[in-house]
C-alpha cells in the first residue's frame, strides 16, 4: 500500500485516524502498531513476517550491548553481528537476483549453463527499514540511545507507517520519547493534514505527469529519440523525482504530525544549490547524515591526508549508488556523485568555489540532471544511449517523429513550469516571503482562525484535485519499490 492510492485515502487513513483516536491513550501504540503491520503486509503478505524477526534479533542484541559489566570487546562483537544480520537479509533480498544474473552472464560467455533461479521478491522499503535498524544498534553500542524500554516500542520505531517504506530514517533517540509520551493537539493534527495534502498534490499533481513523459522519453527506441526529447524526458525526470519523493516526505512528516510525531525534514530546495555538496545537504537529508554519520565518518571522514578524504567519498557514494538498486547504473551514478564531491573539496578555495549563483545553481542542475540519466535507464547500456541523444546524438528527420500528446500536452507542461517554479522561487524571495512560507508547514501554528480555515479550505482542493487524478489515471508508480 503506498500513500498516493485510493485505498489508502478513503479507508486505510480514516480507519486507522478513527481507532486510533477512539482508544484510551495507553492503547493507542498498539492501534499504530496494528495499522502498521496492515500497512505494510498489503501488497506482500509473504514476507510480512520477516520484519518483526529481525527487528526481535535487533531488540536482544541491543539489550545485550547495554546490560551492565559488558565489555568493549564483547559490544563489538555482538553490534558486528546485528549489522551483518540487517545486511544479510538486505544483500539476499535486493542482490541475489542481480548476483545470479551477473553469474549467468559470465557462464554465458563461456558456453556454460545458466543456473537455475526464482526470482526472490523485494520487501517494500527494505533499504530505508534496514538502515534504520542498523542506526538503533549502533546508537546503543555508542551510547547515544538507550535500549527500547521494551520490543512493541522498538517494533512501533521501525514498523510505523508514515516512515516505513519511503523513510526519512529516524534514529531512535529522536523519537523514544514520542513513542512513550506525545501530546495530541488541534494545531498539530490541523498542520499534519495540510503537510499530507500538500505532499499529495506534489506527487499526484505534479510528479505523476512528469513521470509519465519521462517514461515515454525514456522508453522509446535510441533510433527515434531525439535531443530535444532527451533534453525534455531529462528534465521532466529531474522533476519528477524530486517532487515525487519530496511529495513522499511531505507525506510522511504529515502522518506523524497526525500521530502526534515529529519527524525530521528530508528536502530542503535542493535544486537551489551551488555544488554537489550543498546538493547533498538540501537531498534526501537523512540518508546523507546517515552516511556520514555511520560510514564516512568512521572510515575516518575529513580527518585523514585529502587523499583518503577522496577515497573515502567514493567509497561512500558507490555504495549509496548500490544502496539504491541492483544495477550497474546505480553504482555507475554513485561514482559520478563521488567524483564531483571530490571536485568540491579539491576546488573549494578557488575561483571556481566563488562562481556567481546565477551561473552555480544552474550549471549543477545540470550536472545532477545528466547524473539523474544512469538512475532513470533500464541498464547502463541504456542510459549510454540517452546520454548519446542527450548531447547531440539524437535522431533526425522522420526516424524522429514522435506524437506530440505523449511529451507535450497541457497538463505536462504545466507540472513542468510550476515544477520549475516551486523550485526556484524560495531562492528569489526574501527572508519574509520564505518565514510566511515555512509557518504554513509549521506544526504548532499560532496563526489567527481565518488563516487557519483558508489553509484547510485549500487543502479540501488539493485532496479533491488529487484524489480526481488517481481515479482517472493508471499512472501512479512507487518509485521506491526496488529501494
Amino acid at each position: 500500500m503506498v500513500f498516493s492510492s485510493l485505498v489508502f485515502l478513503f479507508y486505510f487513513l480514516p480507519i486507522t485516524l478513527a481507532a486510533y483516536y477512539l482508544a484510551p491513550a495507553r492503547a493507542r501504540n498498539a492501534v499504530a502498531l496494528v495499522a502498521s503491520f496492515i500497512f505494510y503486509a498489503w501488497g506482500a503478505p509473504q514476507v510480512a513476517m520477516l520484519l518483526p524477526f529481525s527487528c526481535w534479533a535487533d531488540y536482544a542484541i541491543a539489550r545485550r550491548i547495554a546490560a551492565p559489566g559488558v565489555s568493549a570487546r564483547a559490544q563489538r562483537g555482538w553490534l558486528a553481528l546485528a549489522i551483518a544480520l540487517n545486511l544479510a537479509l538486505l544483500l539476499y533480498y535486493k542482490y541475489a537476483n542481480f548476483a545470479v544474473e551477473q553469474i549467468n552472464a559470465v557462464l554465458g560467455w563461456f558456453g556454460g549453463h545458466p543456473l537455475a533461479w526464482t526470482k526472490i521478491e523485494l520487501p517494500i522499503g527494505i533499504s530505508f527499514f534496514t538502515f534504520q535498524k542498523i542506526t538503533y544498534v549502533m546508537d546503543v553500542r555508542r551510547g547515544t540511545a538507550r535500549p527500547a524500554r521494551n520490543f512493541w516500542d522498538y517494533l512501533l520505531y521501525v514498523l510505523l507507517f508514515p516512515q516505513l517504506i519511503a523513510g526519512p530514517i529516524a534514529r531512535y533517540h529522536d523519537v523514544a520519547g514520542q513513542l512513550e509520551r506525545r501530546d495530541h493537539t488541534a494545531r498539530r493534527f490541523l498542520s499534519g493534514v495540510t503537510r499530507f495534502c500538500v505532499g499529495l498534490a506534489r506527487k499526484v499533481l505534479i510528479a505523476n505527469p512528469l513521470g509519465e513523459a519521462a517514461e515515454f522519453a525514456f522508453g522509446l527506441d535510441p533510433a527515434a529519440r531525439s535531443t530535444s526529447v532527451a533534453l525534455y524526458g531529462a528534465a521532466c525526470y529531474a522533476f519528477q523525482i524530486y517532487f515525487d519523493f519530496a511529495g513522499y516526505s511531505d507525506m510522511a512528516v504529515g502522518l506523524g504530525r497526525m500521530l502526534g510525531i515529529e519527524y525530521v525534514e528530508n528536502f530542503r530546495f535542493p535544486y537551489l544549490a551551488r555544488n554537489f555538496t550543498e546538493f547533498w545537504r538540501r537531498w534526501h537529508i537523512s540518508l546523507s547524515n546517515f552516511m556520514r554519520d555511520y560510514l564516512y565518518i568512521p572510515l575516518g571522514g575529513n580527518r585523514v591526508a585529502p587523499w583518503r578524504a577522496y577515497v573515502n567519498l567514493w567509497i561512500v557514494f558507490l555504495l549509496s549508488g548500490f544502496w539504491h538498486g541492483a544495477a550497474w547504473s546505480f553504482v555507475v551514478w554513485g561514482a559520478y556523485h563521488g567524483l564531483f564531491l571530490s571536485l568540491d573539496k579539491l576546488l573549494q578555495r578557488t575561483r571556481w568555489s566563488r562562481m556567481p549563483n546565477a551561473i552555480a545553481i544552474p550549471l549543477n542542475f545540470i550536472l545532477v540532471t545528466v547524473g539523474w540519466v544512469f538512475f532513470r535507464a533500464e541498464s547502463l547500456g541504456g542510459a549510454l544511449a540517452y546520454l548519446r541523444a542527450l548531447f547531440g546524438g539524437g535522431a533526425a528527420g522522420a526516424a524522429a517523429a514522435v506524437p506530440p500528446e505523449h511529451l507535450v500536452n497541457a497538463r505536462t507542461v504545466t507540472a513542468l513550469i510550476v515544477a520549475a517554479l516551486a523550485s526556484v522561487l524560495p531562492g528569489l524571495v526574501g527572508p519574509r516571503a520564505r518565514a510566511a512560507l515555512a509557518r504554513i508547514f509549521a506544526a504548532e501554528d499560532e496563526s489567527a482562525f481565518a488563516a487557519t480555515l483558508l489553509r484547510f479550505a485549500v487543502c479540501v482542493v488539493l485532496l479533491i484535485l488529487s484524489a480526481g487524478a488517481l481515479a482517472v489515471s493508471g499512472f501512479n508508480p512507487f518509485i521506491y519499490y526496488r529501494f
